[in-house]
């Protein structure tokens, strides 16, 4: 015949665990030499002392069970983490107890089983009261990262034992390719090739772009008074940006396995390319393989493109991978504008082992456009 536990039994017995401390260790040695001795003598002082002993055992457990009992905990994450850039991480941790205080909490974060932060302490939560600690994360890789739960312990009171659990608290995150500096000669090749795909566009800048009529919450300043008298309708005179460059980033994606470390560079690259083209006002899209994103420009729209530069994989070399990755090469003929920039991992032309990508500006091979160092 078999024992259903209660469910909240099966979740404590599952995520609980207990381990004696050297302090315990010595501890239950001398309970047991004190409990041979009262066996052989008889003395009752003995056997009282020995109950003394055990009972501090179970008052130990039953103390540590209650600390670790109604906490509550919330973490802080920033939307992107980047590669080898250290984040700070926040949690937030509560005692939801009416009566009893938390003593001698020890937290850690955890990431699939893995200890992912230092050990962060508290001395004493009481009740109702919160507490903040933060920590320290430099991702090592790309991708997502799925933070799991929170492992927390306590040797309250007396030592004896540690009692730890782990409370399941899971967030995904996105782990983006390292930003590093961009070598000069790659930059004066963008800036070539951007000031002749220059287009027109409405924005900040002298001349005139086009009359409207005037919509609420326009700035009161742009109201062409000519226009206005002449026609007795708000007319709003809209200008002309001095410029808007476009480009077309794309990543190459056919790299055997043996280059891995180079395709993550390249990846890094691309990254890069995207974080600075971005702050220069550029409006972007990026292809990756045979996958592309729409032109946009902005912080959302430079998320969106880290964001596909997270996730996207390396894949095998095939024929047709190989040709669409070429330059100029089937779908990267350009119909809309802009400068195209090729980063490319390898390549089977590529003679020896290769240490850096290659970087193509509008057909135009880069030589030395890595990282800058």
């Amino acid at each position: 015949m078999s024992v259903q536990l209660p469910s909240f039994a099966r979740g404590m017995l599952r995520y609980r665990s207990t381990r004696i401390t050297s302090e315990g260790l010595q501890f239950l040695i001398f309970a047991l030499a004190i409990g041979i001795a009262a066996i052989n003598t008889g003395n009752n002082l003995f056997y009282l002392l020995l109950a003394m002993m055990l009972s501090l055992i179970l008052v130990s457990g039953i103390a540590a069970e209650y600390c670790l009992r109604r906490l509550e905990f919330r973490r802080h994450v920033p939307d992107l983490l980047f590669t080898n850039t250290a984040v700070t991480i926040g949690l937030v941790v509560k005692n939801r107890k009416t009566r009893l205080t938390s003593f001698s909490l020890r937290l850690c974060d955890v990431s699939d089983d893995h200890v992912i932060s230092p050990l962060m302490e508290i001395r004493a939560l009481p009740p109702g009261e919160s507490r903040l600690l933060s920590y320290q994360l430099t991702p090592i890789r790309r991708g997502r990262l799925r933070l799991s739960g929170v492992q927390i312990s306590t040797e309250f009171p007396f030592g004896l034992f540690t009692k730890r659990t782990c409370f399941p608290m899971e967030d995904m995150v996105l782990v983006c390719p390292e930003l590093q500096p961009i070598h000069e000669r790659l930059l004066r090749g963008l800036r070539t090739a951007g000031h002749e795909q220059s287009v027109h566009r409405r924005g900040h800048g002298s001349d005139l772009y086009n009359l409207r009529l005037y919509h609420a919450g326009d700035d009161s300043r742009s109201i062409h008074w000519p226009t206005t008298a002449r026609t007795s309708q708000l007319t709003i005179r809209e200008t002309e940006a001095e410029e808007q460059r476009r480009a077309i980033i794309h990543v190459s994606t056919s790299v055997p396995a043996s280059h891995e470390a180079l395709f993550e560079r390249a990846v890094s690259l691309a990254a890069s390319l995207v974080q600075h083209l971005t702050h220069q006002g550029y409006s972007l899209q990026l292809r990756i393989g045979a996958e592309g994103s729409s032109f946009g420009q902005g912080d959302t729209h430079r998320v969106e493109l880290l964001r596909m530069l997270a996730l996207c994989q390396r894949t095998a070399p095939t024929a047709m991978s190989m040709r669409q990755d070429e330059w100029p090469g089937g779908y990267l003929e350009v119909n809309e504008g802009g400068t195209v920039v090729l980063v490319q991992a390898w390549s089977d032309s590529r003679d020896g082992e290769a240490e850096l990508p290659r970087v193509f500006v509008d057909g135009e091979l880069i030589s030395g456009a890595a990282h800058a160092d």
